[in-house]
């Protein structure tokens, strides 16, 4: 059996609390985009075995993937092992969840295979034993995400848009970038409602000039080339631009395929994870 997991961006981003064990409370506007890791499953005998095109990425228990079937195996009592072939595309520690959206295939693949039919609910509260943004991963598509991530509300689908996104040679941690946030030094907070109005008239214009993403705060400090990205898609064309998560990536919309595919080509001179790809 096999699978596309989708990766995604944030188009808001806002902190609105912090919870007594340290997690942040979030409003999150959530966007599946067409750029996705392949994964291939099927049983063995026992174990788990874990293999992946990309030798920088975990194959073990570190893996999310990895962390994803051992979690199904326990809590659906299966014996039979799983060989889970990941063929990555989506950079890692990237803000684009590669992550999670690899740990929602396994469960929905595994469901599948070992034939346990739990509903996507069900599925959901598993994903969040496994990080915030997996619950999401399960559905995707367009959504308002919110507590730390799993009060998810589906809304009118925001599909066809056009994006280049730029990942800078490095990766960011999301621990460490919401360890360093500071939500009472924020004045602004992204204007939620009026993006999802918005989007659900399909104003791209709109969105692409007021979308929002308060870890900005903390990751452009530390890493100044990623102010230069955007500086340098903006003057390439693109109508709005921002970093996805806690970045590094920088996505960009544009209005027509041959600006961005312009924007693209010059990006991809300097920078080696570059794509082109739309909303879905």
């Amino acid at each position: 059996m096999k699978i596309k997991a989708y990766a995604k961006i944030n188009i808001a981003l806002d902190v609105v609390g912090k919870r007594d064990d340290g997690y942040h409370l979030l409003r999150m506007i959530m966007q599946t985009i067409d750029l996705y890791d392949i994964i291939k499953i099927e049983k063995i005998n026992s174990g788990i075995k874990l293999r992946c095109n990309k030798p920088y990425v975990p194959t073990d228990e570190r893996n999310l993937a990895y962390k994803a079937a051992n979690l199904f195996k326990e809590t659906y009592s299966i014996n039979d092992g799983v060989d889970i072939e990941l063929i990555k595309n989506i950079p890692v520690s990237a803000g684009l969840a590669g992550g999670s959206t690899d740990a929602a295939g396994v469960l929905k693949l595994m469901n599948k295979l070992f034939d346990i039919n739990a509903d996507d609910n069900e599925l959901k509260a598993l994903g969040l034993k496994l990080g915030a943004d997996v619950p999401y991963c399960i559905n995707g598509g367009t959504a308002l995400c919110e507590g730390i991530g799993e009060q998810i509300t589906q809304l009118k689908q925001f599909k066809n848009k056009i994006l280049v996104l730029i990942k800078p040679p490095f990766g960011v941690s999301t621990k460490q970038v919401y360890k360093s946030f500071d939500l009472s030094k924020v004045i602004f907070h992204p204007r939620i409602e009026t993006l999802i109005k918005s989007m659900e008239n399909d104003d791209i214009y709109f969105v692409a000039n007021n979308m929002k993403n308060l870890l900005e705060n903390v990751t452009l400090k530390k890493h100044r080339v990623i102010t230069n990205i955007k500086e340098e898609v903006s003057l390439n064309g693109a109508i709005g631009t921002m970093m996805s998560g806690s970045g590094p990536t920088v996505f960009a919309f544009f209005d027509d395929m041959l600006t961005a595919q312009m924007c693209y080509d010059n990006m991809k001179k300097k920078y080696k994870d570059v794509f082109i790809t739309r909303t879905i």
